[in-house]
């Protein structure tokens, strides 16, 4: 069904890709499950492709860390037939960053015997500029760590319609299957509020959350292969009251679904669950004590603690029991 699905959503069924354009469009794994969200925002930009005046090609997903932002990005590269890649930003960006650098051509031979005056040049374009002229899905993460605002200005003229970035040997204008989904976390150490001409040429955005405890579950088990209900339901449930007493607590660090799989992973291969615990989950979110405890008090008010501990001395007693 998913398969007859993800080919509704082809944006150009005559686009011919090449070879190399091929390999780039995302092969959704088995153990993706298509979520609500995924599937409005398939819908919605379909709907609108072929209106020129209400065409949605930029795409906002805020959220924080684990919530699914990449694999969104990734599984819309599989919907639309387009190629996926991605740019990741850092404070000190600079405007050849987002066009792209005039470099040396020199082998290594040359470089120390030719002259200055005989070295030639060419430019060399971003990610941003390849999947601009070409019409990739590019994901833009976290804009909003740049510092330079005059970055801010060059990323926002490429993120318009009918937009155009002057190189410095052409002007290029934007393919009409280029598709960029910006990708950031709330309230992280060193991010700043989205800008607002930046977010206002963004014509649909999506709130990212960790799923509802059923998908969370679906989505393990996919993952990793482990299914006993139970144990899974418990551990979702860990990892929602950790992710709302860090955000309660202003403690910095998130849990989200990455520290759900691989704690799941440890414990269907023998790890103990409270000492695997500490090591996927609550170290990601702090190693402060004070932090710690204050996780390990909200876990033990709701009697998780306690369920835990029922969970490896059970498993203790069958450990021992086989040898």
């Amino acid at each position: 069904m998913e398969n007859n699905m993800n080919r509704q959503w082809i944006l150009s069924p005559s686009r011919q890709l090449t070879e190399e354009e091929k390999k780039l469009v995302w092969k959704k794994p088995l153990s993706h499950k298509i979520s609500e969200q995924e599937i409005r925002v398939s819908n919605e930009i379909k709907r609108n492709w072929n209106n020129t005046e209400m065409k949605i090609t930029n795409i906002l997903l805020e959220g924080d860390a684990g919530s699914g932002k990449t694999e969104m990005a990734k599984a819309l590269s599989a919907n639309f037939g387009l190629p996926y890649t991605k740019v990741t930003c850092f404070a000190d960006m600079d405007k050849s960053d987002i066009i792209g650098a005039i470099l040396p051509v020199l082998s290594g031979e040359e470089q120390s015997q030719i002259d200055e005056k005989d070295v030639s040049y060419n430019f060399y374009p971003s990610e941003i500029v390849r999947a601009f002229e070409n019409g990739y899905l590019l994901e833009i993460q976290e804009p909003t760590v740049i510092r330079d605002a005059a970055v801010l200005m060059a990323l926002n003229s490429a993120l318009e319609p009918d937009g155009t970035i002057n190189l410095p040997t052409r002007i290029i204008k934007r393919h009409p299957d280029f598709i960029a989904v910006i990708t950031t976390n709330r309230g992280y150490n060193g991010t700043r509020l989205l800008n607002e001409a930046l977010r206002d040429r963004i014509q649909h955005v999506e709130k990212m959350d960790l799923p509802s405890i059923e998908v969370m579950i679906e989505r393990a088990i996919a993952k990793t292969g482990y299914k006993d209900e139970q144990v899974l339901k418990l551990l979702a449930n860990v990892i929602i009251i950790l992710d709302e007493t860090a955000r309660a607590n202003a403690i910095k660090g998130v849990a989200g679904m990455r520290s759900y799989f691989f704690w799941i992973d440890s414990v269907a291969n023998g790890i103990d669950i409270i000492e695997s615990l500490y090591q996927k989950v609550i170290y990601k979110i702090t190693t402060d004590s004070d932090e710690i405890k204050i996780l390990e008090e909200s876990l033990s008010k709701q009697g998780i603690m306690e369920e835990l501990d029922e969970i490896s001395n059970h498993e203790k007693k069958n450990r021992i029991k086989m040898l």
